[in-house]
């Protein structure tokens, strides 16, 4: 099994889009004529989070985006820190680049921040959202220092072990075939000159007064006026349930589910659940 095997039974295209001044790497597949759906990774992560998701909503007639963000993967890397009005325009600019004037955003961690973000802003442009393990919402330095910590560990030294712990952060249950190739394909993101070069602007949220200037608070969450499918893994090693239920509680019409033994990557580590689960709220969503 590889991950992009899990593809391998539907006509995809591995795609740079000109997104203003920088080149966004993107993953697209599905019927042009479909209703687009954008997949948004976590921090420092990159559009192979999705690859295990994509196929099923194919198959049912969207067109699928999944994304590396703004500075992130083999996205274009501005050279200042990244803060969440950045990662917006950067998602306004592809969702223009490829003709989507609404978009379903499915988003995990750091994905979940933007998506909600861009919704309580510009309404019109979210037709739904998908909150998967969404960070953004506190300021814990005990989690931020072991995000940087780990990351940098993984950027900055050759030891393809320090890119597997990273990556095992985001399991309840680390898969072994699956991780160890999603662990290759991070090594050679994380060891590229650009992104070494660029590994602090990305952890720019982890520390206190930026993230606490761009925290998604009640207020801003209480804007949100699309359909919203909070899912969170009852392991998730960087917030408990509770914080699943207060983001829930904060967004108007929301709904929660969690994830059994499962961490941080519902999408992928329970993509047998989150699938069918995720197309039915997007069934109800389009009524």
């Amino acid at each position: 099994m590889s991950i992009w095997t899990e593809l391998s039974g539907i006509d995809y295209r591995h795609a740079y889009v000109e997104t203003g001044d920088l080149t966004t790497r993107a993953l697209q597949a599905g019927p042009e004529d479909g209703e687009h759906v954008v997949f948004l990774h976590g921090t420092t992560g990159h559009l192979e989070a999705f690859v295990r998701n994509i196929p099923a909503y194919v198959e049912r007639g969207y067109r699928c985006h999944a994304i590396d963000m703004l500075g992130h993967g083999y996205t274009g890397k501005p050279d200042h820190p990244a803060e969440i009005p950045a990662y917006v325009d950067h998602l306004i600019a592809y969702l223009d680049a490829v003709g989507a004037q609404r978009a379903h955003l499915v988003g995990e961690s750091l994905g979940g921040w933007v998506g909600s973000w861009l919704a309580s802003e510009h309404p019109d442009r979210v037709a739904s959202l998908q909150l998967l393990c969404m960070g953004g919402t506190k300021v814990n330095p005990e989690v931020m220092e072991r995000l940087k910590t780990s990351t940098r560990a993984a950027v900055l030294t050759d030891d393809v072990s320090a890119t597997r712990k990273r990556l095992e952060l985001l399991w309840a249950n680390w898969d072994e075939e699956l991780g160890e190739e999603l662990t290759q394909v991070r090594y050679e993101i994380y060891h590229h000159p650009d992104f070494q070069a660029n590994v602090d602007n990305l952890l720019a949220l982890q520390e206190v007064e930026r993230r606490e200037r761009n925290l998604l608070r009640p207020d801003r969450m209480a804007r949100i006026k699309a359909p919203t499918l909070v899912v969170w893994g009852n392991k998730n090693p960087f917030g408990a349930v509770p914080e699943a239920e207060a983001i829930t509680a904060a967004i108007p019409g929301a709904r929660l589910e969690i994830f059994n033994e499962c961490g941080h990557w519902p999408q992928h580590e329970k993509a047998e659940v989150y699938n069918p689960l995720s197309l039915a709220f997007l069934d109800e969503a389009t009524r």
